[in-house]
């Protein structure tokens, strides 16, 4: 069992996480289990989230939940949070909005409306269903004279630079910024918080390319791709009561990647 942090202690909290059975999405589920939160994960792929459910277990979560979710779907989302409530004591004090999906195209006058529609439908249609549904359940619970909570907002360097071949990418992930900030303003009189994290380039089990990690080596100035538990500390902050003033910003986890830029 790992010992918790007084600070971001997270026991008796619970975390839902979309996307949350592998790569990034799992890196913060596993932060925020660390530190005794309760996690619901989202994810398409059954075994993926059984083989999650036990690492987030063994992390040192005292509940976890997955559930099989296409964030596109309206109504599968609206079930699926509302069997979440139901499932873990009628509160959800964390919401993580991290579901989605790379895609490259060398020449933008070439993607096909499609792959431009599937990218808006994952990213920027889906976090928008989970952050409605996320903030409705925590108005109604601040109304009723309940705990506030903590909406993140998985977007990317992309949110805030463009780049050659990842147009669709882009601009869902810019979408997530606007999202992020009138969600931030709206929500804020209510006490409930909403941040977007931008991670760099991260190593996970569908970025483990050898010549894609040592380019992105060679462009980041700490010399170094970021890795899954880079994400840990973040997500356990930000649905800590650490973090209760600390709303409507943009966090990068991209080893000084912007800063750099000349």
């Amino acid at each position: 069992m790992t010992q918790r942090s007084s600070l971001f202690d997270l026991t008796g909290k619970t975390a839902l996480v979309t996307g949350g059975n592998g790569g990034i999405g799992l890196g913060y589920a596993t932060g925020m289990a660390k530190q005794g939160a309760a996690i619901v994960i989202w994810g398409r792929n059954a075994e993926k989230n059984k083989a999650a459910e036990a690492k987030l277990r063994e992390a040192g979560a005292p509940a976890v939940l997955s559930q099989i979710v296409d964030v596109s779907d309206e109504q599968q989302v609206r079930q699926a949070f509302a069997e979440a409530v139901a499932a873990m004591g009628g509160q959800i004090d964390c919401v993580v909005s991290n579901a989605g999906h790379g895609a490259y195209y060398p020449v933008m006058s070439e993607i096909p409306m499609e792959e431009w529609q599937r990218m808006l439908a994952v990213h920027l249609t889906g976090g928008f269903l989970v952050v409605r549904e996320a903030a409705g359940h925590m108005r109604a619970r601040v109304l009723a004279g309940g705990a506030a909570g903590s909406i993140l907002i998985c977007g990317s360097l992309a949110s805030l630079g463009g780049a050659a071949g990842l147009v669709p990418y882009s601009a869902a992930k810019s979408g997530l910024l606007g999202l992020m900030r009138s969600t931030a303003a709206e929500l804020a009189p209510l006490q409930i918080r909403v941040n977007l994290v931008a991670p760099g380039f991260i190593r996970t089990e569908i970025t483990d390319d050898p010549a894609m990690i040592e380019a992105n080596i060679a462009r980041t100035p700490m010399k170094r791709v970021g890795e899954t538990s880079d994400l840990e500390g973040i997500a356990a902050y930000l649905a800590s009561d650490a973090a209760t003033f600390h709303s409507g910003d943009v966090i990068t986890i991209d080893g000084s990647s912007m800063a750099a830029l000349m």
